[in-house]
């Protein structure tokens, strides 16, 4: 046996011996956590990392060795907090990355500070259109926070106002170690996340939706970008979030009309897996109790997305709606929601029974139930969505409540699918 040979076996050896030791402290971190949900304890408890890390540093007997130590210490530290909140929450996203947790809660805006690790540089960007009230609760709670406040609507979603973030960042000293945090819709979420992904390739971000469509859409998926020479969307990227607060109660402030484009998103995802939540739509409209809701609607698209990450398959069930609706979209400039467009993107591509119960449900919660303009008006953008392969273009076909079918056509075949519903 090589000398060589002789250093494999003993780092086998030793991971042997890590791999059982690792298995027996995640048996320990169970308790810690099953204690710390007993007693309201956040994951986090720096003081006592930073004992842990100095206590342990001086069990090594070969000083040399502190910084190689310390950054496997760190990642131990880190793997333990994931471990905890994954057994903490009832919502957990499972990703490539690791996977984040869901904290759907109301108040928990309130404990912001409590919930994510603020203690570094942190950019909060929000719009103006959200309570300032909300991203200042977040900034008081920052030891080094920046506050970032971008004009309310769809058009701050572009690339100068991507350009500004990095900026701010790039000016104010952050490093890699920092994080971005978004308090706001899903066109907040969309450039924070992007910025924090492109950031030196990449920071932490967390993400505080304030819309109802925000907290049941864009808090789950990873997806994020901003829109460009008019087409939504266009320019982005993944970025996973490592964690996601929703709070029921900010949704107070939130007009009739957002509050409709947000259960749109309910009714999507409904209608493509789930006839009980339709059900309980249609029995209880808006009276349907807004946590369950949303808790309903936030499982039905973590699964979907855990199954699908970057979007080569399944996921693809998601678009339901957003194929036509972006179309819609793009020709109504502004004078329609997202959620809107969305609505009517999906009467076409269903059955005439689904189409007359959404309708009904449409009217309930006081969605649009006609598209008012010709499908040769938004024709053009509906070529240029994301969602073109080629000459062929994937859309979500519903023929009953519960179920979906991905239909890929030519544009021409599509456009026929259209134009036959819509008569």
């Amino acid at each position: 046996m090589t000398l060589l040979d002789k250093a494999r076996e003993e780092i086998n050896e030793c991971d042997r011996a890590l791999a059982a030791l690792f298995e027996r402290r995640m048996a320990a971190v169970e308790q810690v956590a099953a204690y710390k949900r007993e007693a309201g304890l956040p994951v986090l408890d720096s003081a006592r990392e930073a004992e842990v890390l100095q206590r342990n540093l001086a069990l090594l007997q070969n000083p040399d060795l502190a910084r190689e130590y310390t950054v496997f210490q760190k990642g131990v530290m880190a793997a333990s907090r994931a471990y905890q909140r994954r057994l903490l929450s009832d919502l957990y996203v499972e990703t490539a990355e690791g996977g984040y947790p869901i904290e759907l809660s109301r108040g928990v805006l309130a404990r912001a500070g409590e919930e994510l690790d603020l203690d570094r540089r942190v950019l909060i960007v929000t719009d103006s259109g959200v309570p300032a009230v909300y991203a200042n609760t977040v900034l008081s709670a920052c030891k080094n926070g920046v506050l970032a406040v971008v004009p309310q609507g769809e058009a701050s979603k572009n690339l100068a106002n991507f350009s500004r973030l990095l900026n701010i960042m790039a000016e104010g000293g952050f490093t890699r170690r920092d994080c971005v945090v978004a308090v706001g819709g899903g066109v907040v979420g969309d450039l924070a996340a992007f910025a924090a992904s492109a950031y030196m390739r990449g920071i932490d971000f967390y993400n505080i939706p304030t819309t109802l469509l925000s907290q049941v859409d864009s808090s789950i998926g990873g997806k994020c970008g901003v829109d460009f020479e008019g087409y939504k969307n266009m320019v982005g990227a993944f970025k996973q979030p490592s964690k996601v607060l929703i709070d029921a109660d900010v949704l107070s402030t939130l007009a009739p009309r957002q509050m409709a484009a947000g259960y749109a998103e309910i009714i999507k995802m409904a209608a493509t897996h789930s006839p009980e939540l339709f059900s309980l739509l249609e029995r209880e409209g808006k009276d349907a109790p807004l946590e369950e809701v949303i808790s309903a609607a936030l499982r039905i698209k973590r699964q979907v997305v855990m199954e699908d990450e970057k979007e080569s398959g399944v996921r693809r069930v998601l678009n339901f709606g957003h194929t036509l609706g972006h179309g819609i979209e793009s020709r109504a400039a502004g004078t329609l929601l997202h959620g809107e467009c969305v609505a009517l993107g999906m009467l076409p591509l269903c059955a005439p029974a689904v189409r007359a119960r959404l309708v009904a449900l449409y009217e309930r919660f006081g969605l649009p139930t006609r598209i008012p303009y010709t499908l040769d008006a938004v024709w053009g953008a509906i070529l240029h969505d994301k969602k073109m392969a080629g000459d062929r273009l994937t859309y979500v076909w519903v023929e009953e409540v519960g179920t979906f079918e991905l239909r890929t056509v030519t544009p021409r075949e599509f456009y026929e699918t259209l134009k036959g519903e819509a008569r």
